[in-house]
């Protein structure tokens, strides 16, 4: 293949990936809206970012946290919608989880501790693509009852 060649592909295959990231309402960074989450069982950590990035016809999901007692963490995932397990690295509750696409707008995840469901994600992005709804249902790796509601505010 020559050199024009690749660059076109090259050039093709950007386009597309841009093209795909802006019909996915989810990319882009969001940053929790403490005031309006609710978490049980709490505390609410202080703040919470979250950054969504095209990643090989998915998506790479970074979350850096400050939790209620002032400590940093950070967790990543890269998934697919394609309901297939995918690792989750710093995420005390999942080391995989599971994706699958209602519609363009809305996504149900499932995570897994040690092969066993710990948690039930539904993520709703507003019509306005300005706010994202999550909702937390299940037990985390202490065994208590999750059922939280974050929302988060488009950056």
């Amino acid at each position: 293949m020559t050199r024009r060649t690749l660059r076109s592909i090259f050039l093709i295959v950007l386009v597309a990936a841009a093209t795909w990231a802006a019909d996915d309402p989810s990319m882009g960074i969001w940053k929790l809206n403490v005031a309006k989450s609710k978490y049980s069982p709490g505390p609410a950590p202080k703040s919470q970012t979250v950054k969504y990035e095209p990643w090989e016809n998915g998506f790479k999901v970074s979350i850096d946290t400050v939790d209620a007692q002032g400590k940093p963490g950070h967790s990543e995932y890269a998934g697919k919608y394609d309901g297939k397990e995918y690792p989750w690295t710093g995420n005390p509750n999942a080391d995989t989880a599971t994706v699958k696409k209602i519609d363009d707008r809305h996504y149900e995840s499932v995570w897994k501790k040690d092969g066993k469901v710990t948690v039930t994600i539904k993520n709703v992005v507003s019509a306005d693509g300005k706010t994202r709804t999550v909702t937390h249902t299940g037990k985390d790796a202490q065994g208590r009852t999750v059922s939280n509601v974050q929302v988060y505010d488009k950056q």
